[in-house]
């Protein structure tokens, strides 16, 4: 016969205990987790949206406590955020609007918005408070070529450390400039084969020059031996210029007899010229004139200026005499520095810069546009104002 197994009591109750405390084992968990879970509810990582800057940032592996700092303002705000919830607030209630900041910034709290800028050159490191250690007051333009190298050189100097520098280049040789110990500290835009006011309209905004008391907007070809620009500043705020250049050698490039300087007197801001061309004293070309070449503009004159400029018209013919329309009144405003002088030198650099067409020399099709937009600005002009008088129900006589 086969041997019987016996089995004892304990043996049997050994199963049974096992499985119960599993049983009990589980359920202490699960009533563990659920309190754990709990105690983290006012931290919420999946609520936390990082942009994307933060995210390639966190993946450098040189920037752990930057990281672990920009980490804290994440859930600082995250921590906040969920207070606000707790006060019965809404999405639309934390949505932020301001009609009165810069369009197209009204979602913005106003104590970030920067509607402004300036030129200043700034560190690649260091503390941002500390980089500019002066701000210079005023700013000086030039539309250049490297051919006027020499004279730019000369009329730099003329320029204290007051001055920012900026050059805009129309032949594309910047670098050619290096050897000259102030261009190092020059602001250079080089687009090739464009004119002054075509520059002036897409690097000189208001908001960008903001910083600045005067903005000097110069051709390259200007002669400086009897011109002082500091003092010329003095001038300018003495007599209450807004728009003002220095007065020309009577004997070189003089097409004026506003801009002529006059020997006796530091500023004026009459003159006569031809017969029949003043029907009135106060409107130009016998006031409230200056030319083109050598202008000079309060900030106040300039944001308006810069409104007038048009897109398409690059070389500023007929602006000379639709600046009075920014300042009033005009022929107490805009005027002529006798005291500063310069000399027109009437070099054709930019001319040379157009394309030759039909046997015609290049500086002939630049001339040609030149007359031509004169003539489209004055159009321009005259059917800008008529549209705004007729929408106000004012009827001009023909002659205005």
């Amino acid at each position: 016969m086969g041997k019987h197994r016996s089995h004892s009591p304990s043996a049997f109750m050994r199963k049974p205990s096992e499985t119960t405390r599993l049983i009990i084992t589980t359920i202490i968990g699960i009533v563990a987790g659920f309190f754990i879970g709990n105690s983290f509810h006012t931290v919420s990582i999946t609520k936390v949206l990082l942009p994307s800057g933060i995210i390639s940032f966190i993946e450098d592996r040189n920037t752990g406590q930057a990281t672990e700092a920009m980490l804290n303002h994440a859930f600082s705000s995250e921590k906040n955020q969920n207070s606000n919830h707790s006060n019965q607030l809404s999405a639309e209630d934390l949505k932020i609007f301001v009609p009165t900041n810069p369009k197209g910034a009204e979602r913005l709290p106003p104590g970030i918005v920067a509607a402004e800028s300036d030129l200043y050159p700034r560190r690649l490191w260091g503390d941002p408070s500390e980089d500019l250690p002066s701000k210079p007051r005023y700013l000086v333009t030039f539309t250049v070529g490297y051919g006027q190298k020499a004279n730019i050189d000369a009329a730099v100097k003329k320029f204290s450390e007051n001055f920012t520098i900026l050059l805009f280049h129309y032949d594309g040789r910047v670098s050619e400039w290096d050897d000259l110990e102030w261009s190092k500290r020059a602001i250079h835009v080089s687009v090739r084969k464009q004119a002054k006011w075509w520059y002036a309209k897409r690097f000189l905004h208001p908001d960008i020059v903001a910083p600045y008391d005067y903005i000097f907007v110069w051709d390259e070809d200007l002669g400086v031996e009897h011109f002082n620009a500091e003092e010329y500043i003095k001038l300018v705020k003495k007599h209450g210029l807004e728009i003002s250049q220095p007065g020309l050698e009577p004997n070189r490039g003089l097409t004026w007899q506003m801009t002529k300087r006059r020997g006796d007197r530091e500023v004026h801001k009459v003159t006569e010229e031809r017969p029949g061309w003043c029907s009135d004293p106060h409107l130009p070309p016998c006031a409230a004139f200056v030319e083109i070449m050598a202008t000079v503009f309060s900030r106040d004159a300039w944001r308006c200026v810069w409104h007038m400029l048009q897109n398409d018209l690059v070389h500023g013919w007929g602006l000379d005499f639709a600046l009075r329309k920014c300042v009033e009144p005009a022929h107490e405003k805009i005027g002529v520095v006798d005291a500063q002088w310069i000399v027109h030198q009437v070099v054709p650099s930019l001319g040379n810069q157009g394309q030759a067409q039909n046997g015609r020399a290049p500086w002939e099709g630049v001339r040609e546009r030149c007359r031509r937009e004169w003539g489209m600005f004055q159009n321009r002009m005259t059917e800008a104002e008529n549209a705004y008088y007729k929408a106000k129900g004012i009827s001009l006589p023909n002659k205005a």
